[in-house]
């Protein structure tokens, strides 16, 4: 099912919900600039394996409300923190892909956990994000045609093929997106830096990195495996940046093994 989780005064937060009764809890951050739809192919599967599936619009993205401002890890840790005390969520594991994982980093450290019993990094955007060269360049692209920014995007995404279909599918998932909070997070992508938060984390940590990622270097994956306590790299050997539909049958087992493991 899916609901609105306000946030702010006028800022509503879209959360989708599958399978409530399940017994463990996975919610997912998806990456910029899509939504909580890219997950497709874990929401297909894990629901059925008896898991509460959570994906979470930021705001600006997928459904969610598009305000002007907000555009920073704090706020986004802060939003994310908001709909998990709504929810009452506790002892949860928290997905994040690519950006999604620098805002899954930031929650985790700032909330001093959170509530997160594990966290799963996908082709996570950290410890940086965007070159100061590659964000001027998807900046300029996007305030002047957004269409053909997120065309070379979905082109340098996948290292195996994908059907037009699947890459029409991807385009509109991005264009979903207000055009000022995509510029705003290739900003934030440009100026972040998590190499301070790493060694905070706590919790138990997968980290999946596709060895041919075009998007985020498998180098800065290999970086966090070291910097991060209690953490384990799994390298997806037939992937670029899209290792959850690239690989998605590894992926959806990996998620199952590292949520019910002790």
């Amino acid at each position: 099912m899916g609901y609105y989780v306000t946030v702010e005064p006028d800022v509503n937060l879209y959360v989708e919900d599958i399978n409530p009764e399940g017994s463990k809890t996975i919610v997912f951050l998806h990456g910029w600039p899509f939504s909580h739809d890219q997950f497709e192919y874990q929401f297909d599967v894990l629901p059925s394996l008896g898991f509460r599936c959570i994906g979470i619009d930021w705001r600006g993205f997928g459904k969610s409300d598009r305000p002007y401002s907000g555009y920073t890890l704090e706020r986004l840790a802060d939003d994310i923190r908001i709909v998990v005390d709504t929810l009452q969520l506790q002892n949860f594991v928290l997905a994040g892909h690519s950006t999604g994982g620098a805002i899954a980093i930031k929650y985790v450290v700032r909330y001093n956990g959170g509530g997160v019993s594990k966290l799963v990094l996908i082709d996570a955007a950290a410890p940086r994000g965007f070159t100061k060269e590659t964000a001027a360049q998807l900046l300029k692209q996007t305030l002047n045609d957004r269409a053909n920014m997120m065309q070379g995007i979905t082109d340098i995404f996948f290292f195996q093929y994908i059907t037009k279909p699947l890459s029409d599918w991807f385009n509109k998932m991005g264009m979903q997106a207000a055009g000022w909070s995509t510029a705003a997070i290739i900003i934030m992508l440009r100026d972040f830096d998590l190499n301070a938060d790493l060694p905070s984390i706590q919790v138990p940590t997968l980290i999946v990195h596709g060895i041919h990622d075009k998007v985020i270097p498998f180098s800065q994956a290999e970086e966090m495996h070291r910097k991060i306590p209690y953490s384990r790299l799994v390298p997806f050997m037939y992937s670029g940046h899209g290792s959850f539909y690239e690989e998605r049958d590894k992926l959806n087992e990996l998620l199952r093994e590292f949520t019910v493991m002790n």
